[in-house]
């Protein structure tokens, strides 16, 4: 049997990312970052495009050379199709575009959210067998998306539960930036946490139905909790940083792993996962080895490298839909926002 060899694509926000994937074997995985918004306390849009530019070329260059290939062994450029910025997602998508037209070999558009989901899949050894077993549940959460998905196959997801206002990382990100912490904030809130007492504020934790989510009202009871104590004392945030990141972090981990929890026990599922960049938060995978110990779940929990976004969940999906000859056609668009 020939080898497949797939080449995946990330360019949905502001890395530039691209990786190898061998026979559903990982070979290379290159990230490139984008420090220039780190002074506008966010992503830029049309800045993250720029910088995609000039990072694509070199990025796959690279990714190519690690894996000990040339371009012409590639059997399929899998890439970003959306959800994402759509200037972000049009340098990938006109250079996906390009190279599949040079080397004549077909074009695989991949959802975002379910790379996010099928990173649980990347061997990164031939020895690798510790994966998820259909159907599970994992807990897609990021800077813009907090969702419970029922798992039932790699092209069959369906989100149960999501936020119904902002998303737990987004949530981090607001209130850092209320506490004059820089962007992103939520890795330094994790690493403030570890020093802090996480019982030691108490915020309001929102009542909503079934498995969605809400951390609006979170976000706002941050907030009054800061403005009530600044007037009695100016120095108060400074002086709590430490507890004060510590019970956010926990109250939002309780949280997600409550209605989590609520889904497994209703729908009868052992395994749960999680994926997305906020699951490299350190207390939220902690909480997930606790559950699973506590409750008898398999838990599956990314390396850190696959947790935010990059390629080789691309490229892994990516594989997964070349076996079933999924192609997209040459004219195929980004889009900014879909479904799962």
């Amino acid at each position: 049997m020939k080898d497949i060899y797939i080449l995946g694509i990330e360019s949905s926000c502001d890395d530039t990312s691209a990786s190898v994937i061998k026979n559903g074997i990982l070979l290379s995985n290159i990230i490139s970052n984008q420090e220039v918004h780190q002074k506008y306390g966010g992503v830029v849009p049309e800045l993250a495009s720029r910088v995609h530019q000039q990072n694509i070329i070199p990025v796959v260059h690279e990714a190519l050379n690690k894996a000990g290939i040339s371009k012409d062994q590639l059997s399929a450029i899998a890439f970003t199709r959306g959800p994402g910025l759509l200037g972000s997602l049009l340098v990938g998508t006109s250079f996906a575009k390009g190279l599949s037209l040079s080397l004549q070999i077909p074009m695989i558009d991949v959802n975002h959210l379910q790379a996010h989901v099928l990173a649980h899949f990347i061997k990164q050894d031939k020895k690798e067998d510790h994966f998820p077993q259909f159907p599970f549940l994992c807990l897609l959460v990021s800077g813009g998306n907090s969702q419970i998905i029922l798992v039932k196959a790699p092209d069959s997801m369906e989100i149960i539960g999501q936020t119904i206002d902002d998303a737990a990382g987004e949530a981090f990100d607001k209130c850092a930036k209320v506490m004059g912490l820089p962007y992103p904030g939520g890795p330094l809130i994790d690493k403030l946490a570890k020093e802090g007492n996480p019982n030691a504020f108490k915020l309001s934790k929102p009542q909503v139905e079934g498995y969605n989510y809400s951390f609006s009202g979170l976000k706002t009871s941050f907030l009054y909790l800061l403005r009530d104590k600044i007037k009695e004392n100016p120095d108060f945030i400074e002086e709590n940083k430490n507890d004060l990141c510590a019970s956010l972090q926990a109250t939002v981990v309780n949280i997600l792993m409550d209605k989590l929890y609520k889904a497994a026990k209703d729908l009868h599922i052992k395994q749960i996962a999680v994926a997305g960049g906020v699951s490299a938060n350190s207390a939220l995978r902690s909480a997930f080895q606790g559950y699973g110990e506590k409750y008898g779940l398999d838990v599956f929990i990314p390396p850190f490298a696959f947790t935010t976004d990059n390629a080789a969940m691309v490229a892994m999906a990516g594989y997964f839909k070349y076996l079933t000859n999924d192609f997209c056609p040459i004219d195929a668009v980004p889009y900014a926002r879909v479904s799962m």
